[in-house]
Protein backbone atom coordinates (compact mmCIF):
# COMPACT_ATOMS: atom_id res chain seq x y z
CA UNK A 1 0.00 0.00 0.00
CA UNK A 2 1.68 2.87 -1.40
CA UNK A 3 4.90 1.32 -1.07
CA UNK A 4 4.31 0.24 2.41
CA UNK A 5 4.56 -3.91 3.17
CA UNK A 6 2.48 -4.18 5.88
CA UNK A 7 1.46 -7.35 8.20
CA UNK A 8 -1.63 -7.57 9.97
CA UNK A 9 -1.34 -9.79 12.93
CA UNK A 10 0.36 -12.37 14.30
CA UNK A 11 -0.77 -16.25 14.54
CA UNK A 12 1.19 -19.47 15.53
CA UNK A 13 2.17 -20.64 11.88
CA UNK A 14 3.11 -16.80 11.08
CA UNK A 15 6.39 -18.20 9.85
CA UNK A 16 4.62 -20.47 7.61
CA UNK A 17 2.32 -17.70 6.10
CA UNK A 18 5.31 -15.30 5.65
CA UNK A 19 7.77 -18.27 3.50
CA UNK A 20 3.87 -19.20 1.70
CA UNK A 21 3.69 -15.25 0.83
CA UNK A 22 6.84 -14.55 -0.28
CA UNK A 23 6.78 -11.79 2.85
CA UNK A 24 11.22 -11.60 3.31
CA UNK A 25 11.27 -7.32 4.26
CA UNK A 26 7.64 -5.93 5.53
CA UNK A 27 8.12 -2.69 6.94
CA UNK A 28 5.95 -2.83 10.45
CA UNK A 29 3.13 -5.85 11.60
CA UNK A 30 -0.06 -4.27 13.14
CA UNK A 31 -1.69 -6.09 15.97
CA UNK A 32 -5.76 -6.12 16.43
CA UNK A 33 -5.58 -7.47 19.65
CA UNK A 34 -3.92 -9.81 21.80
CA UNK A 35 -5.50 -13.08 21.42
CA UNK A 36 -2.64 -15.38 20.79
CA UNK A 37 -4.13 -16.40 17.57
CA UNK A 38 -2.57 -12.80 16.27
CA UNK A 39 0.43 -12.68 18.16
CA UNK A 40 1.60 -16.41 18.90
CA UNK A 41 3.96 -16.17 15.79
CA UNK A 42 5.64 -12.53 17.23
CA UNK A 43 8.63 -14.61 18.32
CA UNK A 44 9.82 -15.22 14.46
CA UNK A 45 10.23 -11.43 14.31
CA UNK A 46 13.30 -12.17 15.11
CA UNK A 47 14.25 -12.93 11.43
CA UNK A 48 12.96 -9.23 10.25
CA UNK A 49 15.29 -7.78 13.02
CA UNK A 50 17.65 -7.87 9.76
CA UNK A 51 15.49 -6.53 7.20
CA UNK A 52 17.29 -3.30 6.88
CA UNK A 53 20.56 -4.97 6.53
CA UNK A 54 21.43 -7.41 3.68
CA UNK A 55 24.52 -8.41 5.17
CA UNK A 56 22.38 -9.95 8.69
CA UNK A 57 24.89 -8.12 10.53
CA UNK A 58 23.25 -5.23 11.83
CA UNK A 59 20.19 -5.58 14.12
CA UNK A 60 17.20 -3.46 14.61
CA UNK A 61 14.17 -3.68 16.13
CA UNK A 62 11.01 -4.45 14.41
CA UNK A 63 8.48 -1.64 14.87
CA UNK A 64 5.03 -3.61 15.91
CA UNK A 65 2.11 -0.79 16.08
CA UNK A 66 -0.63 -1.89 18.54
CA UNK A 67 -2.39 -0.87 21.84
CA UNK A 68 -1.26 -0.79 25.01
CA UNK A 69 -2.96 -3.70 26.49
CA UNK A 70 -1.26 -5.46 23.69
CA UNK A 71 2.01 -4.31 24.56
CA UNK A 72 1.36 -5.74 28.05
CA UNK A 73 0.46 -9.30 26.98
CA UNK A 74 3.67 -9.52 25.01
CA UNK A 75 5.49 -8.25 27.83
CA UNK A 76 4.47 -11.62 29.56
CA UNK A 77 4.13 -14.08 26.22
CA UNK A 78 7.74 -12.90 24.85
CA UNK A 79 9.13 -12.35 28.85
CA UNK A 80 12.51 -13.05 27.71
CA UNK A 81 12.45 -10.58 24.68
CA UNK A 82 11.89 -7.88 27.25
CA UNK A 83 14.30 -9.24 29.83
CA UNK A 84 17.08 -6.90 31.44
CA UNK A 85 19.84 -9.29 30.82
CA UNK A 86 18.91 -11.45 27.70
CA UNK A 87 19.74 -13.82 25.63
CA UNK A 88 21.54 -13.60 22.43
CA UNK A 89 19.79 -13.69 19.57
CA UNK A 90 15.96 -13.10 20.87
CA UNK A 91 13.30 -11.02 18.96
CA UNK A 92 13.70 -7.27 19.43
CA UNK A 93 10.51 -5.28 19.23
CA UNK A 94 10.47 -1.60 18.60
CA UNK A 95 6.85 -1.37 20.26
CA UNK A 96 4.52 1.81 19.05
CA UNK A 97 1.55 2.74 21.14
CA UNK A 98 -1.86 3.42 18.94
CA UNK A 99 -4.98 4.48 19.38
CA UNK A 100 -8.00 4.79 18.08
CA UNK A 101 -6.84 7.68 16.08
CA UNK A 102 -5.01 7.98 12.37
CA UNK A 103 -1.49 7.64 12.81
CA UNK A 104 1.65 7.27 9.85
CA UNK A 105 4.35 4.73 8.97
CA UNK A 106 6.53 6.23 6.46
CA UNK A 107 4.47 9.26 5.82
CA UNK A 108 1.38 6.97 5.19
CA UNK A 109 -1.72 7.58 7.38
CA UNK A 110 -3.54 4.15 8.59
CA UNK A 111 -7.13 4.55 9.90
CA UNK A 112 -7.80 2.26 12.87
CA UNK A 113 -11.66 1.47 13.35
CA UNK A 114 -12.75 0.43 17.01
CA UNK A 115 -14.89 -2.86 17.02
CA UNK A 116 -15.72 -5.59 19.76
CA UNK A 117 -14.96 -9.07 20.40
CA UNK A 118 -17.44 -9.35 22.80
CA UNK A 119 -16.54 -7.44 25.14
CA UNK A 120 -12.86 -6.86 24.25
CA UNK A 121 -12.09 -4.22 22.30
CA UNK A 122 -9.67 -4.93 19.35
CA UNK A 123 -9.03 -2.64 15.95
CA UNK A 124 -9.61 -2.97 12.81
CA UNK A 125 -7.81 -1.33 10.10
CA UNK A 126 -8.13 1.22 7.04
CA UNK A 127 -5.54 2.16 4.05
CA UNK A 128 -6.89 4.13 1.84
CA UNK A 129 -9.85 2.27 0.22
CA UNK A 130 -9.55 -1.02 1.50
CA UNK A 131 -10.83 -1.79 5.26
CA UNK A 132 -10.43 -4.83 7.49
CA UNK A 133 -12.12 -5.96 10.48
CA UNK A 134 -11.74 -9.29 11.55
CA UNK A 135 -12.30 -10.56 15.35
CA UNK A 136 -15.27 -8.68 16.21
CA UNK A 137 -19.21 -8.98 16.85
CA UNK A 138 -20.11 -5.20 17.39
CA UNK A 139 -19.05 -2.31 15.24
CA UNK A 140 -20.21 0.75 17.52
CA UNK A 141 -22.32 3.45 15.63
CA UNK A 142 -19.90 6.21 15.12
CA UNK A 143 -17.30 4.32 13.68
CA UNK A 144 -19.17 3.50 10.57
CA UNK A 145 -18.04 6.72 9.51
CA UNK A 146 -15.24 5.62 9.03
CA UNK A 147 -16.22 2.94 6.33
CA UNK A 148 -17.65 4.83 3.84
CA UNK A 149 -16.59 5.08 0.17
CA UNK A 150 -14.97 1.83 -0.11
CA UNK A 151 -13.82 -0.36 -2.30
CA UNK A 152 -13.10 -3.38 -0.33
CA UNK A 153 -14.16 -4.43 2.86
CA UNK A 154 -12.79 -7.54 4.17
CA UNK A 155 -15.17 -8.41 7.65
CA UNK A 156 -14.74 -11.64 9.93
CA UNK A 157 -18.23 -14.29 10.19
CA UNK A 158 -17.41 -18.12 12.13
CA UNK A 159 -20.79 -20.03 11.43
CA UNK A 160 -24.51 -19.35 10.30
CA UNK A 161 -26.27 -18.51 13.72
CA UNK A 162 -25.51 -16.46 17.11
CA UNK A 163 -21.77 -16.48 18.04
CA UNK A 164 -20.65 -15.00 21.08
CA UNK A 165 -17.57 -13.06 19.79
CA UNK A 166 -18.07 -12.99 16.27
CA UNK A 167 -20.25 -11.65 13.10
CA UNK A 168 -22.46 -14.68 12.06
CA UNK A 169 -22.49 -15.29 8.51
CA UNK A 170 -26.25 -13.40 8.74
CA UNK A 171 -24.81 -10.74 10.32
CA UNK A 172 -21.70 -10.24 8.96
CA UNK A 173 -24.12 -9.98 5.40
CA UNK A 174 -25.75 -7.16 7.44
CA UNK A 175 -22.85 -5.24 8.22
CA UNK A 176 -21.49 -5.61 4.78
CA UNK A 177 -25.16 -4.35 3.37
CA UNK A 178 -24.70 -0.99 5.51
CA UNK A 179 -20.98 -0.48 4.65
CA UNK A 180 -21.75 -0.77 0.83
CA UNK A 181 -18.38 -1.44 -0.33
CA UNK A 182 -17.81 -2.63 -3.68
CA UNK A 183 -16.39 -5.66 -3.23
CA UNK A 184 -16.78 -7.50 0.34
CA UNK A 185 -14.48 -10.32 1.65
CA UNK A 186 -15.33 -12.61 4.49
CA UNK A 187 -12.78 -14.24 6.50
CA UNK A 188 -11.77 -16.18 9.57
CA UNK A 189 -14.68 -18.87 7.94
CA UNK A 190 -14.84 -21.69 9.71
CA UNK A 191 -16.13 -25.30 9.48
CA UNK A 192 -19.24 -24.99 10.25
CA UNK A 193 -19.57 -22.83 6.90
CA UNK A 194 -20.10 -24.75 3.24
CA UNK A 195 -16.98 -25.24 1.34
CA UNK A 196 -15.77 -22.32 -1.06
CA UNK A 197 -18.00 -23.11 -4.03
CA UNK A 198 -20.82 -24.07 -2.02
CA UNK A 199 -20.60 -20.64 -0.07
CA UNK A 200 -19.67 -18.38 -2.87
CA UNK A 201 -23.01 -19.83 -4.60
CA UNK A 202 -25.39 -18.41 -1.51
CA UNK A 203 -23.74 -15.17 -1.07
CA UNK A 204 -25.05 -12.07 -2.38
CA UNK A 205 -23.51 -10.21 -5.49
CA UNK A 206 -20.06 -8.26 -4.35
CA UNK A 207 -19.66 -10.23 -1.28
CA UNK A 208 -16.72 -13.43 -1.53
CA UNK A 209 -15.24 -15.40 0.72
CA UNK A 210 -12.04 -14.89 1.30
CA UNK A 211 -9.12 -17.73 1.10
CA UNK A 212 -5.66 -17.97 1.71
CA UNK A 213 -3.46 -16.82 -0.72
CA UNK A 214 -5.75 -14.13 -1.88
CA UNK A 215 -4.22 -10.93 -3.58
CA UNK A 216 -6.26 -8.12 -4.34
CA UNK A 217 -5.83 -4.41 -5.75
CA UNK A 218 -7.30 -1.52 -4.92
Amino acid sequence: YQGLELVIDAGPDFRQQMLRAGVSRPDAILITHHHIDHIGGLDDVRAFNYNKDTSYKVCTAFPIFCEQKVQDAMHKVFYYAFAENKYPGVPEYNLVTIENKPFEINGVEIQPIRAFHHKLPVLGFRFGSLAYVTDANLIPEEEFDKLRDLDIFVLNTVKRGHHISHFSLEEALEVAKRVGAKRTFLTHLSHQLPCYEELAAELPEGVYPAYDGLTLQF
